[in-house]
């Protein structure tokens, strides 16, 4: 049970990059033989865009792993955090630490990312993707990534996560990023099941709806739970979904400059 756990706390980081293609090519392949929708795009140059943002993200990720490496000893060290002052059975530890990472680390920030406006701007890129597949979910601002990277270490510090819990969730977002935003079509039964617990691919396609009251809902990433018990989730026909944000010019999507620049762009309303 230990060696589980001890694989995680060693592995190098390219097992990390490896898993993430991994993913990326799973989705890739799902695409090609049953898409969702059958988008009419270039699709290497929308990969492209939206592999310049998950350059972004690793590299942050990189360099929030060494600022953060001190804080996991001290945790562990000092016995703090709610990990800490319980005994449970492991298992039920990880699961405890995945659920509170998936609250705080992604609803929570998620849904503030929606509602305050300079998060807006930042979060605005990830939105204002027209043809949504898997490679959207590598598709954030460095500025909408350090806001999660933030709100990821603060659950880390509250709640006493050991540094493998901490790998193995980043391991399982991953996975259901690309899952959930891939352009793939599964039979309506499983999907709707799967949304019972967890954020499905169809769930998610209308949180990227190009407006409200879609686009403010299933901000989940992991479990589709905090969605059922914050009154956010939302679940119809997929034929009624435009992707895009209605305050932007959908031409831009691909234009990398004009997307990094855009958080700084004071003509875009936010309301």
């Amino acid at each position: 049970m230990t060696d589980v756990f001890t694989f995680f706390e060693t592995m190098p980081n390219s097992y990390k990059l490896i898993w993430i293609l991994a993913c990326l090519s799973v989705s890739w392949l799902l695409e090609f033989g049953t898409p969702l929708f059958h988008l009419q795009y270039n699709k290497l140059k929308h990969i492209g865009t939206n592999l310049v943002f998950l350059s972004t993200s690793v590299v942050i990720n990189a360099v929030f792993g060494l600022a953060t490496a001190g804080i996991f000893l001290w945790l562990s060290d000092a016995n703090f955090g709610v990990l800490n002052w319980i005994d449970l059975n492991i298992w039920v530890e990880l699961l405890l630490a995945i659920l509170a990472l998936d609250l705080f680390a992604q609803y929570v920030a998620h849904v503030l990312l929606h509602k305050v406006r300079w998060m807006w701007k930042f979060h605005l890129v990830h939105h204002s993707d027209t043809e949504v597949d898997a490679t959207t979910g590598t598709r954030h601002h460095p500025g909408d990534y350090m806001i999660r990277e933030l709100f990821a270490l603060g659950a880390i510090i509250l709640f006493g996560v050991p540094f493998a819990f901490y790998i193995i969730y980043r391991f399982c977002t991953i996975f259901f990023t690309y899952f959930s935003h891939a352009n793939i079509k599964i039979p309506s039964w499983l999907d709707k099941t799967l949304s019972l617990v967890f954020i499905s691919p169809n769930m998610h396609k209308f949180h990227h709806h190009f407006e409200r009251p879609w686009t403010d809902t299933n901000f989940g990433n992991i479990f589709s739970l905090w969605d059922r018990a914050f009154g956010t989730f939302v679940y119809a026909d997929t034929n009624d979904i435009v992707y895009g944000v209605d305050v932007l010019d959908p031409s831009t999507s691909t234009d990398i400059v004009y997307q990094f620049k855009l958080p700084f762009d004071k003509s875009i309303k936010t309301d």
